[in-house]
């Protein structure tokens, strides 16, 4: 059994759309590897910063990644057996190159759906205004009057009676 901690740098595209872990920051692996029967079981913990913007007001958003990932890695000659034995699935079966496993997708499998689907830069977030698009936590009062277009008729005739008792003053 070997422990240790590894930063890697982070791969393209380890992420969504809208929040990713931007490529080439450093991912901090906790690793633990174990000789089983079938293989190497590697168990761990991957950190990282995942950087975003708020769907709501758009700012940028800093998210903390910690997620746990296990996965089991097959000697060759056992990866062979299993890929006889089962019926094709072999996206299952992690195999050992060597003496080196290719974590990267071990890893998009951990991290990707850990992410938050809509992100947040906090929980009381007002986002925007529909009108202008003013950053409404710098203006919690903010509002713009907004007339039932079915009465606006009834404005314009308002509106005009001002003006008419104004001249006639």
């Amino acid at each position: 059994m070997l422990e240790g901690e590894v930063e890697v740098a982070a791969p393209e595209h380890f992420g969504t759309d809208v929040i990713s872990v931007p490529e080439g920051q450093q991912l901090t692996l906790r690793l633990r590897l174990e000789s089983v029967m079938e293989g190497v079981l590697v168990t761990g913990t991957v950190h990282a910063t995942a950087t975003g913007a708020c769907v709501r007001c758009l700012e940028p958003v800093d998210l903390p990644i910690d997620v746990p990932f296990q996965e089991l890695f097959a000697y060759a000659d056992r990866a062979a057996h299993h890929h006889e034995v089962e019926d094709g699935d072999e996206e299952d079966v992690h195999e050992l190159d060597g003496d080196l496993a290719d974590l990267e997708p071990v890893l998009r499998d951990a991290v990707v759906p850990a992410l938050p689907f809509q992100p947040v830069c906090r929980e009381d977030c007002p986002g925007l205004c529909s009108e202008c698009g003013a950053l409404l936590a710098n203006d919690p009062a903010h509002h713009h009057e907004v007339i039932d277009p079915r009465w606006s008729a009834l404005a314009d005739l308002a509106g005009d009676a001002t003006e008419s008792d104004e001249k006639r003053n």
